[in-house]
């Protein structure tokens, strides 16, 4: 029986009627001298705002290019100033309901980096940052050391203070003075008596390493000696520096930690304002042990900054500084010429943020990091992309069109580690505090001055959006809250992992590889019409759960 359906020997269909149909073989072959150019636009074509306006990161979309290589084999490393790299192009925000502390520890842990927030005290700012810097350590080269007279309960209060509970002993309680003891958590835990000296609980039966020993060496005697902390000693048994388990066991936990070469303590950040105050700011940041500097303002290409940014390169030329915030090539050159290291760019385009509404003033954020990060390339500027983060698709869109790092403030509020307790909504829905600086409650908000009457004037907020000398506060940004995230420690690796997917679909295999890849028209972009942008997204389901990662 013939088979009148489905039979192509006998009832031939073609695609395209009166067309020879070519040799498969020979597809590539075709494609390579017939089509001229590559399918879709290059990022030039893209990002032509005379002929496609102002483009935002929901505007366009990477099409995908060869996969040749597993995700796990794409490396996240990247600049973020000319003299700093890290191993993933994540950083939080200055805004304090996003970076104190604790976010500024994880994010470096996970390889990202954390910039500490000013809306509070120089006094409170620099020992948040002197948190982050004790936190892990190669050698510890300044210890908190105690003297024999120092008392139990003393030693139970710099447990609270520092969040450590192993300290050495000497006999005048200074570094480079003999070596007597060791007092831990253990020993005073369960001691009966508080105002006891230190030398009744302390343990005299200690392992120590000699000075010189290296930091792989010291590494395998704290090991085999089961103990909590390796004190190094000189020849006469004086304490030169520490070495602690609990940071070599976050080495072997955290193996992307951003961490210096030479000390191995995490790298921190933090922000400050353009004010003459801020000089003196800076200096205790400084003592601290800062290793960044981010210049905080909504507009960056001013007078203040300038000076600031001269003042600094010129005062601590060890110290990395960042600039900005700038939307346009005039705005960062500059600040270029002045002598950052780093560009912050964006205005307007953050989440808690109105001032593209009530200023007037901004730039859709895509056209922002191509058109300033393409420029300060040629300079070997790095460039973080700040603004407008909302999902991984925005991370990644934010790398390829040129900048190094992403800034994220809202995707981050809802995590345990950013500062605020949680509360349940009126929709029964668990959430965190968020808000922008430029919103009343930000600028209003009086920890900076310490409750004085100079509050406004030491605001974070107002130093930002240059409203410190206002009798009425316009706002430039909102109040409100986010759904919990849950904790960095899960939210960042999943971060990690698309990007790694998404670089994977893209085909490169690492972030210079698709910087490049843009830079010769070998990656390939498409613009997104409104009904592009529907389908793109969840439609058509009766409802849906949206997990993003487990």
């Amino acid at each position: 029986m013939p088979l009148t359906n489905g039979d192509i020997g006998a009832n031939p269909a073609h695609l395209l009627p009166g067309r020879k149909v070519m040799d498969y073989t020979k597809a590539l072959e075709v494609l390579e001298k017939e089509y001229a150019s590559c399918d879709g636009l290059d990022a030039k074509s893209l990002l032509d705002s005379r002929k496609n306006g102002g483009l935002t990161y929901n505007d366009f979309l990477i099409l995908p290019g060869y996969i040749g290589f597993p995700a796990s084999e794409v490396a996240l490393d990247t600049p973020v100033t000319k003299r700093i790299s890290l191993k993933t192009p994540l950083v939080s925000s200055p805004m304090d309901t996003v970076t104190e502390h604790s976010m500024a520890i994880h994010m470096a842990l996970l390889g990202g980096l954390g910039v500490v927030h000013h809306n509070c005290s120089a006094e409170d700012q620099a020992e948040m940052v002197r948190k982050v810097k004790r936190f892990e350590n190669g050698f510890i080269l300044d210890p908190v050391v105690l003297s024999p007279t120092t008392t139990v309960g003393e030693a139970r209060q710099l447990k609270e203070k520092w969040g450590f509970g192993g300290f050495p002993v000497t006999e005048n309680g200074r570094l480079r003075s003999k070596l007597v003891g060791m007092i831990t958590n253990r020993d005073i835990q369960f001691h009966p008596s508080l105002d006891e000296p230190v030398t009744s609980a302390m343990s005299t039966d200690l392992v120590t390493a000699p000075s010189g020993t290296t930091l792989t060496e010291a590494n395998a005697v704290l090991s085999r000696s089961k103990k909590g902390k390796l004190p190094i000693v000189d020849s006469d048994g004086n304490l030169v520096s520490l070495l602690s388990r609990s940071d070599l066991m976050k080495n072997l936990h955290y193996p992307l930690a951003s961490k210096l070469p030479h000390s191995k303590q995490l790298i921190c950040a933090a922000a400050i304002g353009t004010r003459p105050d801020d000089k003196v700011r800076l200096q205790q940041l400084v003592d601290a042990g800062l290793d960044i500097v981010v210049l905080d303002s909504s507009q960056g290409n001013s007078m203040f900054q300038i000076e600031m940014i001269k003042y600094i390169k010129e005062k601590y030329p060890q110290l990395d500084v960042i600039g900005g915030n700038v939307v346009t090539r005039e705005q960062a050159a500059s600040l270029i010429a002045a002598g950052v290291d780093g560009l912050r760019i964006g205005m307007g385009s953050g989440s808690a943020c109105i001032t593209q509404e009530v200023m007037a003033v901004g730039r859709p954020q895509a056209a922002s990091v191509f058109n300033v990060s393409s420029f300060a390339a040629r300079f070997g500027v790095p460039c973080i992309a700040d603004g407008g983060i909302q999902n991984v698709g925005h991370i990644v869109k934010g790398l390829a069109l040129g900048a190094s790092t992403v800034m994220m403030g809202g995707l981050l509020a809802g995590t345990t580690e950013s500062p605020g307790n949680y509360f349940v909504s009126r929709e029964g829905q668990l959430v965190k505090a968020y808000r922008g600086m430029g919103s009343i409650d930000a600028m209003e908000d009086k920890k900076a001055g310490a409750g004085g009457k100079n509050s406004k004037q030491s605001n974070a907020g107002t130093a930002r959006y240059f409203s410190e000398g206002d009798r009425l506060l316009v706002a430039q940004g909102v109040s409100g809250s986010v759904l919990d995230r849950g904790s960095v420690t899960k939210f960042v690796p999943y971060l990690i992992a698309g990007l790694q997917h998404s670089l994977q679909d893209i085909g490169v295999k690492s972030l210079p590889k698709l910087r490049q890849g843009v830079l010769d028209g070998e990656v390939r972009f498409e613009l997104r019409t409104v009904s592009a942008q529907a389908e793109g997204n969840v439609h058509g389901l009766h409802s849906f759960d949206k997990k993003l990662y487990s």
